[in-house]
């Protein structure tokens, strides 16, 4: 536990990181616990949190929850428009915001709200109309405070801690409720088989908004392994580099960026190293996959030239690496094992709390999400979905109870997501449900793995399977376009913008090229028979992405629309003209 330590936190102040302790800590949340009972703020209240990752974040988090409130997290790539819902939705009269510029999202709105109170992390002279969390924070007492502590008592595990809303890929934003239990009882098992320590280290950096990097800070409170907060991902290698942490829990875009980097990063006798070094790393997979540490001269000499340097760039420290909040390819996870990271690779969703299963030191296996954990039973529907239930698993949606008793089966939760259960318990997921793509000839295509294969190539940023009810799959590719720009200067492809690089006939081929290399992989009902390759980058502001990365289909392809239903047409068109007249 971290409840002594002198280090449960680092945050950078100008060019050094300094420590926080736990007594420090604590002493800033009765603080503000304090502030927010004075502010007539009571158990059952929703606040809201609107900023990246930084140690208030997870003060205005914890003395909400003393005072058995309710908190609210909105992700800081949220717009005005977005976070309006929310506010409304749930109610809330008091908001910790980060800067001015989350302060002027909500002013922006503010009329339009039931809030009382805004609180704001950073300095700002001149802003009356926000409470600075200095104001009370400067005053705060290391002494204990029983009457707070006697709060924090009273609440029950079946009281609300927090409404998560799911940004969802299609829909209305719903707010997932989860008690203390529920999330206390995934806490309880989701780190049994890592040996953590107060000796370990992990840069906080996924978006706290998300309940899987809320999770993993909460679980680490608990060990007493301390978190250096990263506010800003571009910043993350710079962290890394300067506090070196000893864990790297990440999403999948994180590793793809790594691997893209190393892989394509080098040219010539550079380039030549590392492909020998990945040929030793594949004939050392299985001893990397088992935990084990090769000792073949060979081995020692690709990790001392290639492999250590990788490493060095994620701090030279890190042992423990973990992916979640999307699939990792199993071309990323193979590649990385070649390397000699053993990539732990879980699975779960806001509703369960968030994991479902896990793969772990002592239980791994490539290319599934790892075993359930023991707090939760697991069984796949005649359908092929996943069900769940068990203590993690939430009470419902806000608000929304027809939408919440659709979600339950006879006490089951029905995920969503298409799974595989193999014969030794390992869980594997194929798709989402929704996602399922079945063609006008009846056939059904789970468009994640292919999509998740052409994502390792440099020069595809995101790749959206396309044909639902049509008679054939094709493929809408978005360039990774600093990438594909350097490609294209090199190979002297004339362009002025974007849309005329893209309809050069040289990237034409260049993507034709990929997706037929792709299809040679695929069954004859899965091959990609047309290619769309459009012009603009996704973003979370014009909707395409989700606040956690993940891809909007259905506001991909109403974007394009009209691009693809000519795509079809002249599809269509060619077929007609190849088939001979009747005569």
């Amino acid at each position: 536990m971290g409840r002594n330590s002198d280090r449960i936190m680092l945050t950078r102040e100008g060019e050094a990181w300094q420590p926080i302790s736990a007594l420090q800590l604590r002493s800033w949340v009765y603080a503000t616990a304090r502030q927010l009972q004075a502010w007539g703020v009571r158990k059952g209240d929703r606040v809201i949190i609107l900023s990246e990752n930084r140690p208030e974040w997870a003060v205005a988090d914890f003395a909400t929850l003393l005072l058995g409130a309710v908190d609210v997290p909105i992700y800081a790539t949220q717009t005005s428009d977005q976070s309006l819902y929310v506010l409304q939705n749930c109610g809330a009269r008091v908001a910790f915001v980060s800067t001015r510029k989350q302060y002027e999202k909500l002013a922006a709105i503010r009329q339009q709200t039931g809030l009382e109170y805004v609180v704001i992390m950073d300095d700002a002279p001149g802003l009356t109309e926000a409470v600075a969390m200095q104001s009370f924070l400067r005053d705060a007492s290391f002494e204990n405070d029983p009457e707070l502590e006697a709060l924090g008592r009273l609440v029950e595990p079946d009281d609300l801690a927090t409404l998560i809303y799911t940004s969802g890929t299609t829909g209305t934003p719903k707010g997932v409720m989860l008690t203390h239990g529920n999330m206390a009882s995934n806490l309880n098992v989701s780190l049994d088989m890592y040996d953590i320590d107060k000796d370990d280290l992990c840069v906080s950096f996924l978006p706290l908004s998300h309940v899987t990097a809320r999770h993993l800070d909460y679980a680490l409170f608990n060990i007493g392994a301390p978190l250096a907060y990263c506010p800003n991902m571009d910043d993350l290698p710079r962290a890394m580099a300067e506090v070196h942490p000893t864990i790297i829990v990440a999403v999948p875009r994180v590793y793809e960026k790594i691997y893209n980097k190393v892989q394509y990063g080098s040219h010539g006798l550079k380039h030549a190293l590392i492909k020998w070094a990945l040929s030793v790393g594949v004939a050392n997979r299985e001893a990397i996959l088992r935990g084990e540490t090769p000792k073949s001269i060979a081995w020692k000499l690709a990790n001392a030239l290639v492999f250590s340097k990788v490493r060095a760039g994620l701090g030279g420290r890190a042992r423990i690496f973990v992916s979640g909040g999307a699939p990792l390819g199993r071309e990323i996870a193979t590649w990385y094992a070649d390397i000699g990271i053993r990539i732990h690779e879980g699975y779960g969703l806001t509703e369960t709390s968030p994991v479902i299963a896990v793969n772990n030191p002592i239980n791994h296996r490539l290319g599934t999400v790892g075993k359930p954990l023991p707090n939760v039973e697991v069984r796949i529907a005649e359908d092929g979905e996943l069900l769940v239930r068990g203590p993690s698993v939430f009470k419902g949606y806000w608000k929304m109870p027809q939408e919440s008793a659709a979600v339950f089966e006879d006490g089951w939760f029905k995920t969503g997501d298409i799974a595989n259960l193999d014969a030794e318990g390992y869980l594997s997921i194929t798709d989402r449900k929704k996602d399922l793509i079945k063609t006008s000839g009846g056939k059904f295509i789970a468009p994640q793995p292919i999509e998740s294969s052409l994502k390792v190539n440099q020069f595809i940023g995101e790749a959206a399977l396309l044909g639902d009810m049509r008679r054939f799959p094709a493929v809408l590719i978005i360039p990774s376009f600093p990438d594909l720009e350097e490609w294209a200067r090199h190979h002297n492809v004339k362009f002025s913008t974007r849309k005329e690089l893209i309809k050069a006939h040289q990237v034409q081929s260049l993507y034709q090229g990929i997706v037929d290399e792709m299809n040679q992989n695929l069954a004859q009902y899965e091959k990609l028979k047309r290619v769309l390759v459009v012009p603009d980058e996704l973003s979370i502001a014009d909707g395409t992405l989700t606040p956690s990365m993940k891809l909007r289909r259905r506001n991909l392809t109403d974007r394009y629309k009209k691009e693809i239903d000519a795509l079809y047409a002249d599809a269509e068109s060619h077929s007609r003209d190849t088939i001979p007249a009747k005569r």
